[in-house]
């Protein structure tokens, strides 16, 4: 029999936990071919091919997509990597595929760029200066009046922001801000941007874009922790959140998303909601990370990474209709380093909220204080619920009920 399930290329597809409720779904209405750099193992009965190549220069990888395209036709090109966003962009334009555009795509993976191009807009944002070194740094930190951030133009995950409240912590934060290696990437060259630190209610929006025409697909509410670093300790996503109908933070989606001319993919924009009205902070032109696509799935029945292959194809998406919930997440870290002996949650002690929990620092982890990247989680839990205080209720119990033992 004909298997007439359009083709999705797929570049990289993240760890199980963060990703396979994504890839089962795709696959029930997409046939999957994966670019990878490793042997496929979870994600094989996902999949209707893998090819074993995924370089950093896009030529080589749509010249191996039109390998594969000439075989069998690709529909749509897709990833969850920030540091893909571009080469989908490449390779789906060079197949005439629909895509971001290669200059919104450039915006959205590199911050510097997109400051500019919001400015230019007139878009409401925080200041921002590129700067090349400490004494660059110095004055641009003057010239925008302290507290400022500091953060590099493309890595992710929060890796190297961090806030500067003052001219004696610049040289510090300034320094480890760019002082770290980038893993993969040898000969990375850091470009900080020294910021306004704009403070309020710090919000994400997935939305979906197809042919320039923008739709909300969840908003989430976002906590820090581990300050000078921003580092995302959980995600609440409510489906009747009232933000989701503010005026104020739609025009400013539209007018950012106009602004790049982004016209067919899904983007993850982090909003600021200050005193002074909403102000973009980044736009991301993949899915969400930090499991807000699951939390999605449960409060509002969307299947983002379901849109995100219908966008990709040229179809318009689908918004779910389930009833909204909430549902919550946090992840759990150390605040001092430490080598972990074994970690588990005392099932007999979580809220009935507690949709489940997963643990992923095995024995033996040598786990570290976050400093603004996923790396120091070494557990979390999901809630559903029908209220926010609900949930929150709930995750305060699975962390209650995480037992550490120390090595």
């Amino acid at each position: 029999m004909t298997d007439d399930r359009p083709l999705v290329l797929m570049l990289r597809t993240g760890t199980r936990p963060a990703r396979e409720f994504l890839l089962k779904t795709m696959a029930e209405k997409y046939r999957l071919h994966l670019f990878t750099s490793l042997v496929p193992s979870w994600e094989l009965p996902y999949l209707t091919g893998w090819t074993k190549h995924l370089t950093r220069d896009p030529e080589d990888t749509l010249a191996a997509a039109r390998e594969l395209h000439a075989r069998d036709p690709i529909s749509g090109v897709i990833t969850y990597d920030e540091a893909r966003v571009t080469q989908v962009a490449f390779v789906a334009d060079g197949l005439g595929l629909p895509n971001a555009g290669l200059d919104a795509a450039e915006a959205c993976r590199h911050k510097n760029v997109t400051r500019r191009v919001l400015e230019a807009a007139g878009v409401p944002q925080p200041r921002s200066i590129p700067v090349t070194s400490l004494e660059e740094a110095r004055v641009a930190a003057e010239r925008i009046g302290y507290p400022v951030v500091v953060k590099p133009h493309d890595l992710l995950a929060g890796m190297g922001v961090l806030r500067i409240d003052s001219a004696d912590q610049l040289e510090e934060r300034y320094n480890d801000s760019t002082g770290n290696p980038v893993g993969g990437v040898p000969d990375y060259v850091y470009e900080p941007l020294i910021e306004e630190c704009v403070t309020g209610t710090e919000v994400s929006v997935d939305c979906a874009l197809h042919g320039g025409e923008l739709t909300v697909l969840c908003l989430a509410r976002k906590s820090t922790g581990f300050a000078p670093y921003f580092v995302e300790t959980g995600h609440t996503v409510d489906g009747a959140d009232p933000l989701l109908g503010d005026p104020a933070l739609l025009d400013l989606l539209r007018a950012a998303h106009k602004a790049i001319g982004y016209r067919d993919g899904v983007t993850h924009t982090e909003v600021m909601m200050t005193a002074d009205g909403p102000k973009i902070i980044e736009i991301n032109g993949r899915m969400a990370g930090g499991h807000i696509t699951h939390l999605a799935m449960f409060a509002t029945g969307t299947d983002i990474g379901l849109v995100a292959c219908d966008v990709a194809c040229g179809r318009p998406p689908v918004v779910g209709t389930a009833p909204a919930r909430v549902a919550a997440i946090r992840f759990f870290s150390v605040e001092e380093d430490t080598t972990i002996d074994s970690l588990r949650f005392d099932e007999d002690a979580l809220h009935p909220a507690v949709d489940h929990t997963v643990v992923t620092a095995e024995p033996g982890t040598a786990a570290q204080r976050p400093h603004g990247t996923g790396s120091g989680r070494l557990a979390l839990a999901v809630a559903v619920g029908d209220s926010t205080q609900e949930c929150h209720d709930a995750l305060a119990s699975a962390q209650a009920a995480l037992r550490i033992n120390q090595d």
